[in-house]
């Protein structure tokens, strides 16, 4: 941007706050808010500089801001409260899982207000976030991806701009349809591993240098056979998501098999009260039912 860039940060989760981190750690973050105001105040006392505010104060002391919200809803709402106090050529970067129609009508209130919106939705995990290494799933206009840059490359390994606004959210609805069935696949193998008396300190190393190696193996393999589920990404989250690509998958004609298997499996989960633990939780499904 030819002007400083004043960020700002909405919604201090898991992964948020360490986002927000990184963009002070380099001298950029304005402000922050958060649905809870405790925390918003909590991070600002934590971070020289920073102001806590709410979602529609923050447009004027900033002029390019970060969502990470949980809901469409939410980020219609904090768009339109944005909106209505921004500066001409504020940019709106988006980094919740949302449907690409949403992404669509925030970008058009962002617009009509003279700035622009960015759908960015982000793939890593907790670890992503805290190491400065998401891959982010872009979807706007070249020139205002370039003014953002910066902002994005505090936390971002790789930036794939995928095509005009909702085409970010449509690659993440592709990247969930992977994660649920890798998901799926490696629970119910090292539940079987575990059932045959296998040694999980040998079983996962062999496993992961081979062909079945990967990122949900590597990082939650150890973790799950322990019954440690508090780690990474809640299955209530991925449920959440999960509805949104069963929708575009039935507009598009394809096979939804995955998708279904695991809206009912992350269903019946939440109904025992598992909805915060984290995705690699589905063991508990997979193994001897007594």
């Amino acid at each position: 941007m030819s002007e400083q860039i004043r960020a700002g940060f909405v919604g201090l989760g898991a992964m948020g706050w360490s986002m927000a981190a990184h963009l002070h750690r380099l001298g950029l973050l304005a402000a922050v808010a958060n649905r809870s105001a405790a925390k918003a105040q909590d991070f600002a006392a934590q971070h020289a500089g920073v102001a806590a505010v709410t979602a529609d104060r923050i447009a004027p002391l900033c002029n390019v801001i970060v969502l990470c919200v949980s809901a469409d809803d939410d980020v219609l709402g904090v768009s339109r409260a944005i909106a209505a106090n921004a500066q001409a050529g504020t940019v709106v970067i988006d980094h919740s899982t949302v449907s690409s129609t949403t992404a669509v009508q925030a970008a058009e209130i962002l617009r009509a207000a003279g700035g622009d919106f960015l759908d960015a939705p982000v793939s890593g995990g907790v670890e992503g976030a805290k190491n400065g290494k998401l891959s982010i799933m872009l979807g706007g206009e070249a020139v205002t991806l370039q003014r953002a840059r910066p902002v994005l490359d505090a936390y971002g390994a790789r930036i794939g701009h995928m095509g005009p606004v909702g085409a970010g959210q449509n690659t993440k609805a592709v990247n969930q349809v992977l994660i649920a069935g890798i998901a799926q696949a490696v629970t119910e193998g090292l539940a079987l591993g575990e059932a045959l008396g296998l040694d999980p300190a040998t079983l996962l190393p062999t496993l992961g240098a081979g062909a079945a190696g990967n990122w949900f193996l590597e990082k939650r393999g150890a973790t799950m056979l322990r019954n440690e589920f508090s780690v990474g990404f809640k299955l209530a989250l991925l449920h959440k998501d999960l509805r949104i690509v069963q929708g575009l998958a039935e507009a598009a004609g394809t096979d939804r098999s995955t998708i279904e298997r695991s809206l009912a499996d992350y269903a019946q989960l939440m109904a025992l009260g598992h909805g915060d633990d984290d995705i690699s939780a589905l063991i508990r499904l997979k193994r001897p039912q007594v």
